[in-house]
């Protein structure tokens, strides 16, 4: 089995260059699927918490657009890379501004959850491993490696919809099966490859 360290520093989290700046300066902004599942309309930026942060790109994009981002990271390798990469961009001037409105916090989100507040609270698990490998980028993959499946998910979401002020929403594969146990969601994104679905928390 590779040493988890190993894995680790093959993962490119670069918020400044790459795919993640290109998009940061040419991107779809409010248009994009995750913040019309998020709730960003005109006028309304609501507080996120990324209760699954990964590589943090997600969290990056909806804090490029005004929002204030609680990034939730258990896995320790995975959280020092994010760690750095957050640090590399807060030091280049067209993303400090974003990564300030940026908080990394290293934990199991069902507990932390309970400690923390937002307007919404995205969670992306890990789905279930495509039939082709070759569609799942590098990153992706050693992502999976690091973190392995979430047996927890179920729990992840209950911890979540008690969290939210306004919505949950749920990163899933565009034809995955409802998740075992969840409530239906109150409405859907449904983009090409993924889908959003929506969990309304507010009264």
């Amino acid at each position: 089995m590779s040493d988890p360290a190993d894995l680790a520093r093959e993962l490119t989290i670069d918020f400044v260059g790459g795919a993640v700046g290109h998009r940061h300066r040419f991107g779809g902004g409010r248009g994009q699927d995750l913040p019309r599942a998020a709730g960003f309309v005109k006028g309304i930026t609501p507080s996120v918490i990324d209760a699954t942060a990964g590589l943090g790109r997600d969290a990056f994009l909806l804090a490029s657009l005004g929002a204030q981002v609680t990034l939730i990271e258990r896995s320790p390798h995975v959280h020092a890379r994010l760690a750095a990469g957050l640090e590399a961009a807060a030091g280049d001037p067209q993303t400090a501004e974003v990564v300030a409105r940026m908080t990394l916090l290293h934990g199991d989100a069902r507990q932390l959850l309970t400690t923390l507040s937002a307007d919404v609270v995205i969670v992306d698990p890990m789905h279930p491993e495509r039939t082709s490998t070759a569609l799942v980028k590098k990153d992706m993959r050693l992502l999976r490696d690091l973190v392995g499946t979430d047996p927890d998910q179920l729990e992840l979401m209950q911890a979540a919809l008690a969290c939210a002020r306004k919505r949950v929403v749920l990163k899933w594969p565009r034809k995955g099966p409802p998740m075992l146990g969840l409530r239906a969601p109150s409405h859907q994104i449904i983009g090409k490859t993924l889908r959003y679905d929506v969990f309304m928390t507010g009264v």
